[in-house]
């Protein structure tokens, strides 16, 4: 009789384990971007002078050096929750050509980051450039296949509302993706 309450107490004690793990991890896995240019975008795998050239070069081609950003709305224009895209301005539907960058991270506990370089024309996606930064094999296969895949799922297609479903079988890259269009919307974004 003692071996069965004992194995019955073991039984309910990692059942509430579980519980608990569970309700820990229940916030975990969510995908966040953050414009390259950021102090707070992390290590991104890329050297600073590149990151600063990547910077110094967004929206250069517009013509329009009287926008700094200084006076941009501070709320997030996405429909998104503002906790999981980091990006002070607004996403006014009009965008500014030049090159962008951001990165996004993503998995159980943000282990995995991808840097996407998109080339904007004329409110067009003209080009991604998806730089991995994958924590294991599995991660480094999915990151290059959506690499190899996302030109052709998104090139001449308009920036405005652009989302992309599971790119080449990577769900969570295709997410941070998502996370990286939103902040690129908001940095492109011609402020009124």
């Amino acid at each position: 009789m003692t071996d069965s309450k004992t194995l019955r107490k073991t039984a309910t004690l990692a059942a509430a384990g579980l519980v608990v793990t569970g309700a820990l991890l229940a916030g975990c896995g969510e995908s966040t971007a953050t414009p390259m240019d950021d102090s707070f975008a992390g290590n991104s795998g890329e050297t600073q002078q590149s990151q600063e050239e990547q910077s110094q070069s967004s929206g250069s081609d517009s013509g329009d050096s009287g926008d700094s950003g200084d006076s941009a709305d501070s709320s997030n224009g996405s429909s998104s929750d503002s906790s999981s895209t980091t990006s002070d301005k607004k996403d006014t539907g009009k965008y500014k050509d030049g090159d962008y960058s951001i990165n996004g991270q993503y998995g159980p506990i943000g282990e995995d980051s991808i840097d996407v370089h998109l080339t904007i024309k004329d409110g067009n996606v003209e080009n991604v450039e998806i730089v991995g930064h994958p924590f294991t094999t599995i991660s480094k296969t999915h990151q290059d296949d959506f690499a190899k895949a996302i030109n052709g799922v998104v090139d001449g297609k308009p920036l405005k509302d652009l989302k992309v479903d599971k790119v080449a079988g990577a769900s969570w890259t295709s997410d941070a993706f998502n996370k990286a269009l939103e902040i690129a919307r908001q940095e492109a974004s011609i402020q009124e």
